[in-house]
This record gives structure tokens, sequence and C-alpha cells, in this order.
């Protein structure tokens, strides 16, 4: 690889970019060419002719961009559930009491119950001024706790006043619940909400000092972090999410329909191609089971299906699956 293409795996060059856009326009480039841009390959954005591999056709590029960001989300899920493994091997281990101080000793702590997760939340956050980052999945609930949603409101602006920010990831379903309507009409600051069909656990991470996750599935026992390599690992994975996220909050934004199928029902379709039943849609999507059944029942009129079986063909062979709005 020449010095002018010592560039990232997952960017694409001036002259990659020079040529691409010749194939674009000529329907396709020598191979020969390519070998100035081997970035166009790696990416996907050529592929061989079938008639004479002495040729490079392009990819379009809402393919190709589809493709790319499927990609990307695997390996965040991939780095999430090593993540969930690590945290559910290790979760035990951090009882043991030798007697003897460890290096780390100060870095985790294991929080049990409501309201000493609350507690730490709150202490955490009375010393904060700079950014708050969390994700928060659909909690399959219409409302919480009054005492609980002022508890958070308080400190929220709280840390808002003192010229903080706060960046929030929600679940698509989330955007609608009056509590979480609610807290956008209150609060007042530096504050941002983005969506997506399908987020992490729950994580709160703090000044980018102190994090809370949960532990396994229970809900009522979190770790607090503190290690700087969990809390780096933890403000990526939000990052990456949140480049992939929807704006829904100061200025909401709705994904356009792809062939007149809505964007809910696009992810539905992309996991009923992959073999999930409605009751692990509905989990993933974060809405209740009747409600999956509904959008997949909209699915299949769409299409013109009559069965399941038919319907993950007729989802295959519509090509929604292969274009980005």
């Amino acid at each position: 690889m020449t010095e002018a293409h010592t560039h990232g795996a997952e960017e694409l060059c001036q002259t990659g970019r020079e040529l691409y856009e010749r194939a674009l326009l000529d329907g396709r480039i020598s191979t020969a060419e390519s070998e100035s841009a081997p970035c166009l390959v790696d990416l996907g954005l050529l592929h061989p002719a079938l008639g004479d591999l002495s040729w490079l056709e392009p990819v379009a590029p809402s393919v190709a961009l589809h493709e790319l960001l499927r990609a990307s989300e695997a390996r965040i899920a991939s780095e999430w559930r090593r993540k969930e493994r690590l945290a559910d091997t290790l979760a035990a281990l951090t009882q043991i009491n030798t007697g003897r101080p460890t290096a780390d000793s100060f870095a985790n702590k294991m929080l049990s119950g409501g309201e000493q997760i609350n507690q730490a939340i709150s202490r955490a956050m009375a010393e904060a001024d700079q950014e708050i980052l969390s994700v928060q999945p659909s909690t399959h609930k219409s409302q919480i706790h009054a005492a609980a949603q002022r508890v958070s409101l308080e400190r929220d602006q709280a840390m808002l006043d003192r010229g903080g920010r706060i960046r929030t990831i929600y679940q698509h379903t989330q955007r609608h619940v009056p509590y979480v309507i609610a807290r956008y009409e209150q609060l007042r600051g530096d504050l941002e909400a983005r969506t997506l069909d399908e987020v992490t656990d729950r994580l709160i991470v703090v000044d980018r000092s102190v994090a809370f996750i949960p532990v396994s599935n229970t809900p009522s026992v979190a770790l607090e972090v503190r290690h700087p390599a969990l809390i780096s690992f933890f403000v990526t994975i939000f990052e990456r999410l949140w480049r992939l996220a929807t704006p829904m909050h100061p200025e909401a934004v709705q994904p356009r329909s792809l062939n007149g199928v809505p964007p809910r029902q696009h992810a539905i379709a992309a996991l009923l191609v992959e073999g999930h039943t409605d009751a692990a849609i509905a989990d993933r999507l974060g809405m209740n089971i009747r409600t999956a059944r509904v959008h997949i029942a909209k699915l299949a009129a769409t299409l013109g299906s009559d069965s399941r079986a038919q319907l993950g063909y007729l989802i295959g062979q519509s090509g929604i699956l292969d274009q980005e709005g």
C-alpha cells in the first residue's frame, strides 16, 4: 500500500472516491486502475464483473452503505455481548474478600436494590458538570413512579444548570411514552436524545469517570464502574450507537419509508428473515408481542403474503432490506 493510502480500514481516500465516482458514471473500471485505491474493494464498493475478471463494477452507494452499517452494528453487538459475558463471569468474584487489597479494589462496586443504585447515581451526578451519556432501553411500562421521575428530573436539571450536557439513546418505542415526552418538555439546557430500533442494556456514564451498568438480567443489581479502560470502552460503544441513531430531541427526524414500508416494519422484516419468533422480535424492539404481531400483519398485507413462510420469501424478493433511505 502506498503512503497516500495508509488510511483507516473504514475510510475512503480521495483517489478511491474519484475512481468510484468514475465507475458509477462509466459502469466499470479496470482491475489495474483499482490497485491505486485498494480501499474500494475492501469497503465492498467494487466487485469483479461476472463476464470479465479484468473489470470491476460498482456497487450502488445505498446498497454498500446498508452492508457497511450492518457490519458495524454486528461488531458493536458482538463487543457488547463480550462485555456481558465478562460481567457475568466476574460479578460473583468481585464479592470475594481475601483480606488483601488489590490494584483494582477501588474501581468497581456492586450495588443492590433500587434505593442504593439511585443514591449512587445521585452522588455521582451531584459532582458532575461535563456530560452524562445514557442508554435507556424500553421498560415495557407506560409510566414510572412519580417520586422516582421527580428525583431524576431534579438531578438532571441541576447538572444542566451547572453547564453540563446530557445525551440519551432510547429505543424507537420510547419516542411516544408519556414520561419520556414529559422529560423533554420540562428540562432546560444542553439536552439531546436519539433513538434506535435495538439498543444495549441500560448504561449511564457520568463525566467519563464513572459508569453504571446492570448485572446480568437482574434490574435490582448494578455495577458502579470506575476503571478507566472500561469507561473508555463504554464511551466508545455509546458514540458508535449515537452516530447510527435517529434524532429525537431537540429536532425530531422520522426515517423515510423504504418501498412504502415504514421504518418499524423494516426493522421487523430484517428480524423475520433471520428467523426470529414474534416474542423475540417484540423483546428486541422493545414492544409488546401484540404490537409486534400487528406490525407483522401490516407488513404481510403490504407485500401480499398469505403465510409466514411466504412472507420471508417476499421480504427477500422485495429488496427492501437492500436499500437505505
